[in-house]
């Protein structure tokens, strides 16, 4: 696999100034998908505006990680509900405009 799009766990935590455990934590509750080659651990850089999101709760809302999965759970489904929504909106549409 190609590992420019791949950041070492160990940066991320440096950068973000969060415990390396917390991103375990989240890939344990399916936030956060880590790659594993040659005993490193990385995530993707398409994750990391979630993972952002995530670290932010944690660390200057100082939610813990817990609540940070209650809160990325609620975020999912309203993500759902939103295009569901846009779907509605869109088959309305064309039903009124036909």
């Amino acid at each position: 696999m190609k590992t420019s799009n791949l950041i070492r766990i160990d940066q991320v935590s440096t950068h973000y100034h969060v415990d390396a455990s917390f991103i375990y934590s989240l890939n344990e509750l399916g936030h956060v998908a880590l790659i594993v080659e040659k005993d490193e651990s990385y995530v993707l850089e398409e994750q990391l505006k979630s993972l952002e999101s995530l670290i932010f709760f944690h660390t200057d809302l100082e939610i813990n990680v817990e609540g940070v999965d209650a809160i990325a759970h609620l975020l999912k489904k309203i993500e759902a509900l939103q295009t569901e929504l846009q779907a509605a909106k869109n088959k309305l549409y064309v039903y009124v405009n036909n």
